[in-house]
């Protein structure tokens, strides 16, 4: 008895997880993970140069508890990878880009960001655009951050981490610490 309830309710996460992976739900502002149990988080600005046209930032915000140095947006908005992607191919479009929303790039030439990064910077042209990679891995927000330092996507299904400016390169080796670097 105690082993059916318990496979139950472990295909009952299991779905779950599938259909926000898939996109199953709709979000209108902050999402179904817009009340975070995480206290609000601290964005410090990054000290390097003002380059107001910079695509990428970095902010100190609180990740699991833990004071971390994570890439984002020109808004500030944390960015995330998903590691289903390939260094070639994103592997978010559809519904699924309504919720992980790609970081998408308008200008001409290269991204830049406004401070210093050990990784490079690229743009790669697939189904979602001219979507922004760090270290060959392509960026996105979460429709469930709703202002700059929250970090609510942090480890959905188990796929989806912040990026920070460690983080190693796509197919190069595996990241530590599930932060990205």
């Amino acid at each position: 008895m105690l082993l059916k309830r318990s496979f139950v309710i472990a295909l009952g996460l299991f779905m779950a997880m599938f259909i926000v992976a898939c996109g199953g739900y709709a979000t209108t502002g902050g999402g179904a993970y817009g009340g975070s149990n995480n206290p609000p988080a601290t964005t410090v600005p990054s000290t390097g140069g003002s380059n107001s046209s910079a695509v990428i930032q970095t902010a100190t915000v609180t990740v699991k508890g833990q004071s971390e140095t994570v890439l984002t947006n020109a808004q500030g908005l944390t960015l995330y990878y998903f590691t289903a992607d390939s260094a070639t191919q994103s592997a978010v479009s559809g519904n699924l880009a309504q919720i992980w929303p790609p970081q998408l790039f308008t200008g001409s030439g290269e991204p830049t960001s406004s401070t210093t990064l050990a990784g490079k910077l690229s743009v790669q042209t697939d189904v979602n655009g001219n979507q922004v990679e760090y270290n060959g891995h392509p960026l996105y927000t979460f429709s469930g951050d709703s202002a700059p330092g929250q970090t609510n996507g942090e480890g959905i299904t188990g796929m989806w981490f912040v990026a920070t400016p460690n983080l190693a390169v796509q197919g190069g080796g595996s990241t530590s610490g599930g932060y990205g670097y």
